[in-house]
């Protein structure tokens, strides 16, 4: 059994009831699910974001991921104990896990040690179902759209230009482009078609953009399904599926609330990838934690370049909100990585490696400062990390005028994060933000993308085959100019190749190709080999999950 779940077996949780009432939230705006989580009711959100101020709020984000493990969530959920230990009212906003990582690289996604969500299996697993429902909604779209066709198919949908895929919870390769509608005619009309991971699915994009249930409807009311011979778009709502789906989601749509295991109020809602997705938890759930607290600690997925500027320039530009400072979350191991030091070597110093990893972690600072973001660097300390090798962290921190404050909140809980906690409200109070997105809506698609390569990936520029540019062009004269670009590539570089690590230049960003998001309010850019449906490791971690003699489950963390 790991220590992760060790602690949080120990731990005695508060009834929901308990946490809601610390967060302001009276007994009968709560749906529980169980003892230890809830749905908070969208009347009672509707109302408290009309007559209640809206906090401060807080972007934790990291350097791009390594093998050696960053703590991204488990600084968000310290972060937001040790705010509540100094006496400020915070609340912690993250994503809900997907069950592919679960079951196939990482094995959860709550936390760790004294920095956890509770209850951890629940979350992990089918929590309160939101997934399911955005599943379900996804595949009605699909099944709803072959039934038109096959029913004489009066919208004229072309079967070649048929841009809905079906969508699945889990990593499989063998998914990603299949036919369908085999089996004779009563089964419909052969094509191609395939599955991408819910996470990546547009409802998740536009369930977690949604303000309420009348713009989610209207939102999956302009997906995109496919096109007409002569090239005119067909949307959910020709089809007159935007009702139904929106039925699937309305329980979903409200927010979950759980606890960290100080007791701290968290709001755990939606959960798109940022390497293939937006990345960030819903808007309904940021916003209601908004006008429920001071402070407002949330994270955006993956490595700053991805999350958070997805988070800066689709999320914060679509609900109209504005971070007031941002977290870096950085490990000595992990940079030693960055500088080309094996993951077997880890555990021996090496000055060198992290000066030349730190770069990484550098240029994250440099592009949050972009968007006019104060930063602070929480570094994660690890047992072997040693004295110099935090010092030339700190250093190279000092140089670009920012902190580096050593966090030990995954052995100590909150206060371990409280030096961090501090430093985050000291900037805040400052008032040192001066958020902008770093594009402007009028620039052509073509030209946020090459913004986006240039100004954070730092690539030369892009390449764009004709045939995607035409795509961009045709999206433009249909009305779309004005949206943003969400970049789908890999998560462990700056550039598009996972390999290349630190801090690259003198790349070129391959953009491989577009697809229009109407509903969610965006354009992705598909670039390198990133692939929207992920498939399994060598060795998942699925192998290693199971129940023991007394029915608990083991080996999710």
């Amino acid at each position: 059994m790991s220590i992760d779940l060790e602690i949080a077996r120990a731990a005695k949780l508060q009834p929901i009831a308990a946490i809601a009432a610390r967060a302001g939230i009276p007994d009968e705006a709560l749906e529980p699910y169980g003892k230890h989580k809830a749905k908070i009711g969208l009347d009672f959100v509707d109302r408290v974001r009309r007559e209640r101020p809206r906090g401060k709020l807080v972007l934790v984000t990291g350097i791009n991921p390594t093998p050696a493990g960053e703590g991204k969530t488990t600084t968000t959920v310290g972060l937001g104990d040790a705010l509540n230990r100094i006496g400020k009212r915070a609340m912690i906003c993250l994503r809900e896990p997907s069950l592919g990582p679960c079951f196939g690289v990482k094995g959860g996604a709550a936390g760790g040690g004294h920095a956890q969500v509770v209850p951890m299996e629940d979350i992990n697993l089918h929590f309160t179902g939101d997934f399911h429902a955005i599943t379900a909604a996804n595949n009605l779209l699909a099944a709803m759209l072959d039934n038109h066709i096959y029913w004489g198919n009066s919208l004229g949908l072309d079967a070649r230009r048929i841009s809905w895929r079906r969508a699945l919870d889990m990593n499989d390769r063998a998914l990603r482009s299949i036919v369908g509608s085999l089996g004779g005619t009563a089964n419909g009309f052969p094509r191609e078609d395939g599955f991408d991971i819910v996470v990546a699915s547009e409802v998740m994009a536009a369930f977690c953009l949604a303000k309420d249930l009348a713009d989610l409807q209207a939102r999956l009311g302009r997906i995109i399904v496919g096109q007409t011979r002569d090239g005119k778009n067909v949307t959910a709502a020709d089809l007159k599926a935007d009702g139904a789906m929106a039925v699937l989601l309305r329980d979903a749509l409200a927010p979950n609330l759980v606890q960290t295991l100080a007791g701290s109020p968290a709001l755990v809602h939606g959960g798109p990838f940022a390497n293939i997705a937006h990345g960030c938890n819903s808007v309904m759930a940021t916003t209601l934690g908004l006008h429920l607290s001071d402070v407002v600690v949330t994270e955006a997925g993956f490595g700053a370049d991805l999350g958070a500027e997805k988070f800066l320039d689709i999320k914060c530009r679509l609900a109209g909100l504005a971070p007031d400072a941002a977290v870096v979350v950085a490990t000595v191991r992990a940079l030693k990585m960055h500088g080309g030091v094996a993951k077997s070597d880890l555990g021996r110093e090496d000055v060198a490696a992290v000066t030349r990893g730190v770069v990484n972690l550098a240029r994250h600072v440099e592009n949050l400062r972009k968007f006019g973001l104060p930063v602070v660097v929480g570094l994660n300390r690890f047992t072997a990390d040693t004295d110099a090798e935090i010092e030339a962290v700190r250093a190279a921190m000092a140089a670009l005028g920012t902190e580096a404050i050593l966090c030990t909140h995954w052995a100590d809980g909150a206060a371990g994060a409280e030096a961090l906690a501090r430093a985050v409200m000291r900037r805040i109070e400052a008032g040192e933000a001066k958020f902008q997105p770093i594009y402007g809506d009028g620039l052509p698609l073509a030209e946020k993308i090459a913004t986006i390569a240039r100004e954070i990936y730092r690539a030369d520029g892009i390449a764009l085959p004709d045939s995607v540019a035409a795509k961009l062009r045709r999206f433009e004269e249909q009305g779309f100019g004005h949206v943003p670009v969400c970049i789908a590539k890999t998560q462990y570089s700056f550039s598009s190749d996972p390999t290349r690590l630190g801090a690259p230049t003198g790349h070129t960003l391959p953009v491989r190709e577009v697809r229009l998001s109407a509903g969610a309010g965006f354009v992705v850019a598909i670039c390198g080999d990133i692939m929207t449906m992920p498939g399994l490791p060598r060795v998942p971690a699925a192998e290693t999950i199971r129940l023991d003699a007394g029915g608990r489950i083991e080996g999710l963390f």
